[in-house]
């Protein structure tokens, strides 16, 4: 009998953290899910940049890394401390990136940040849950969810308890990705999650030397895949080293470099975004 008591009110108190998610998430206009099929694409420092560039546009913008397992989002943005918790409302303080601009991490939270997290599924859906109803954003007009790749937990999450989360979806232009990605499209499909677009990373490396782009890992992939699934590809990123340089010291100084082709390809993304999403 006892058990049973527990049980019942531990279901009224989830219920109950289930009714005020989505109510919390009425506030938040859009909500973004960046997911690949793989790793290694650049999914992570996709869903950094585009908050970034849509928060210089003026929208109001979260960034939640629910990358639970390999958290990057404060290392590519450069962002230090905890989350601290406010006296009003006893919920935690997502860290400012710009002033219209907040950021919440699982690597805010561990004081070691190379600790490893060692969680099975139902913890994760947990922390997923606290991510979005114990912390005190803003009314947001965009909420980027930076997901691990895959179709595992994570993004299975977000579309159960965010059902008209958009996805956004990185790839790179080789079949080894875009075979992934097809998987990434099919669990879109079978879970009810519109896809905003694909976005094409890694498109090609201009020669510093000669001037001629070299494509790395093949051309078109992307723009292929998503006229086969009728999709819109909302871009294609070259490769470039002074990004990855600035990655990783947490430096977005790139974006002020107007004539660099992907500052160019990037900022058309973002402005693909933006009005898709109106």
């Amino acid at each position: 009998m006892q058990q049973d008591e527990q049980m019942k009110n531990k279901q009224a108190m989830m219920q109950a953290q289930d009714e005020e998610i989505k109510e919390k998430l009425k506030a938040f206009k859009n909500k973004l899910l960046v997911m690949s099929g793989k790793g290694g694409v650049g999914k992570s420092t996709v869903a950094a940049y585009l908050a970034v560039g849509l928060a210089k546009k003026g929208f109001q913008v979260g960034l939640m890394d629910v990358d639970l397992h390999g958290p990057s989002i404060p290392r590519l943005l450069g962002l230090k401390g905890s989350i601290q918790s406010s006296a009003e409302s006893n919920k935690g303080i997502p860290l400012k990136y710009l002033p219209n601009m907040e950021v919440m991490s699982i690597e805010a939270l561990l004081g070691d940040k190379d600790t490893a997290t060692i969680w099975r599924g139902p913890l994760k859906i947990g922390v997923i849950k606290q991510f979005i109803n114990d912390i005190a954003w803003s009314n947001l007009d965009y909420l980027i969810i930076d997901c691990p790749p895959g179709t595992g937990d994570e993004p299975l999450t977000i579309a159960q308890i965010i059902p008209d989360t958009k996805a956004v979806i990185v790839t790179t232009p080789q079949e080894i990705s875009l075979s992934d990605v097809r998987k990434s499209i099919n669990f879109c499909h079978q879970v009810n999650m519109h896809i905003l677009g694909l976005v094409e990373n890694m498109s090609g490396l201009t020669c510093p030397y000669c001037g001629k782009t070299i494509d790395l890992f093949k051309t078109d992939g992307g723009m292929i895949t998503a006229k086969k699934a009728g999709l819109t590809l909302l871009g294609s990123l070259p490769l470039e080293p002074e990004i990855v340089s600035e990655g990783d010291i947490g430096s977005v100084a790139w974006m002020d470099n107007k004539d660099m082709p992907y500052t160019i390809s990037f900022n058309k993304i973002v402005d693909t975004v933006a009005d898709l999403t109106r």
